[in-house]
């Protein structure tokens, strides 16, 4: 299985704003990254569609990381 590539943070600090930290990766930071926000979005449009009783949480969570994981894979190639 090949390693999934998160984006880096969703929400990335201008280059000033680091210079009196360590840089850290976003999850040691409590931020986001940029996988998760897309699947946050990827979450928000399953769960508002009429089908959304159709599956547990759990389906839709995997189902949205999957969404992320693609999106991720097509920005990567353009």
């Amino acid at each position: 299985m090949s390693e999934i590539k998160d984006g880096g943070p969703a929400f990335a600090r201008a280059g000033n704003e680091w210079a009196d930290m360590e840089r850290v990766p976003a999850e040691a930071s409590g931020g986001m990254t940029l996988r998760d926000y897309f699947a946050a979005k990827a979450m928000q449009a399953y769960l508002s569609g009429e089908d959304r009783d159709e599956f547990g949480y759990g389906e839709w969570a995997t189902a949205s990381y999957s969404m992320a994981d693609a999106m991720l894979k097509a920005r990567s190639e353009s």
